[in-house]
């Protein structure tokens, strides 16, 4: 599979993409810290138009970086899309209603030659890894940093926040001091993670800590996912708070944090900063790049294929300003290239065969 990845084609550097003929001597960088930052709930025409309400997002960084122009979303609503991207399974009955109730994902099955488990429920077991799992195994240091999270701790913990297994989801309901979801937060569904309770606390934490960790490279973790509140990733408009809320508080956010992680010495030694978005509006049910439901599962765009273009924009020493690709990919196209990029083995639909991962239609400086 790896050989295969190696053979697809890219076009040249600040070029849109529509197919890629990558040469042999194309060598992918080698990225030792990772930002993600996860928005919500936006149509890529809305986000990157012409009046889009976020010129920072739409504009300013993607003249300093990448624009993947054909980035999609994996289902409708959140939360299939949040573990698709840490885990490669596909939405399930449960995680495709936003797991209203924090269940205990029961098995039809074992898992199949695609590494997904047949079922229903959502907090996974200890048999479905994720890549928090596998960077542990590694060597690796990970931290998922969610805004809000603690903030009110009748709703949640500000590590490792989350319901009771078998208990209603309490973080659904935000308030003016709290607007931390578990729904935006994807590694409290797997008991692999929140079984070990000090790994949990250690690894799932409030963004507050982040600009501490941002000072020195041996505090930065190799992967960092990183989930505004309801608020500032746009899903919310107007917010509890008052705030405006959608792409007008993304860009607040973004404008805030961005450049003090492109100040940090992790992110000037080759590090990357990717942003995108959960899903697109219930509107586009659009998919790319043979995504495929649950076997026996519902279809994951809730009457069409997949969540729809969302597009995303990445940020790397390695990108030359102003590049564009036109090249698709999907959040299984994320965990794929994080995963070979740390030398790991795909999970779940990550492994698709002929799975595009970013290669030298992004990364067009070395």
């Amino acid at each position: 599979m790896r050989c295969l990845i190696l053979l697809v084609a890219c076009l040249l550097a600040n070029q849109a993409a529509p197919a890629r003929a990558q040469g042999q001597d194309w060598k992918a960088p080698k990225i030792d810290h990772l930002f993600i930052i996860m928005l919500e709930n936006q149509l890529f025409e809305t986000t990157f138009g012409k009046q889009s309400p976020a010129p920072y997002l739409a504009r300013e960084l993607p003249a300093k970086g990448a624009l993947l122009r054909q980035f999609y979303g994996i289902g409708h609503l959140s939360l299939p899309n949040y573990i698709a991207t840490i885990s490669g399974q596909a939405p399930n009955p449960a995680t495709q209603r936003d797991c209203t109730t924090f269940s205990q994902f029961v098995a039809s099955g074992p898992l199949d030659a695609d590494g997904q488990l047949p079922g229903e429920g959502c907090v996974y077991p200890a048999s479905v890894l994720t890549i928090a799992d596998q960077l542990d195994a590694a060597g690796k240091h990970w931290k998922a940093y969610m805004e809000d999270m603690g903030n009110d701790p009748a709703r949640a913990a500000a590590e490792c926040g989350h319901s009771p297994i078998g208990a209603e989801e309490r973080t659904r309901h935000a308030s003016a001091r709290d607007m931390y979801v578990a729904k935006h937060n994807p590694f409290v569904y797997f008991r692999s993670i929140i079984d070990d309770h000090k790994r949990c606390r250690r690894g799932v934490v409030n963004l507050n800590r982040l600009d501490r960790d941002l000072r020195r490279l041996d505090t930065t973790p190799n992967y960092s996912y990183i989930t505004p509140n309801l608020c500032h990733d746009g899903h919310d408009a107007p917010c509890k708070n008052g705030e405006p809320g959608g792409l007008v508080s993304v860009d607040k956010f973004l404008r805030h944090w961005v450049p003090r992680i492109m100040a940090s010495p992790a992110y000037k030694q080759g590090g990357l900063i990717l942003i995108t978005f959960d899903e697109a509006t219930m509107a586009d049910k659009s998919a790319c790049c043979g995504a495929r439901p649950l076997p026996g599962g519902p279809e994951p765009g809730l009457g069409g294929p997949g969540g729809g273009r969302i597009g995303a924009v990445l940020l790397s020493p390695h990108i030359a300003p102003g590049t564009l690709s036109d090249v698709p990919y999907n959040h299984y196209s994320l965990l794929r290239w994080s995963e070979d990029n740390f030398g790991l083995a795909p999970l779940g639909y990550a492994g698709i065969p002929g799975l595009v991962t970013f290669g030298a239609d992004v990364f067009t400086r070395h």
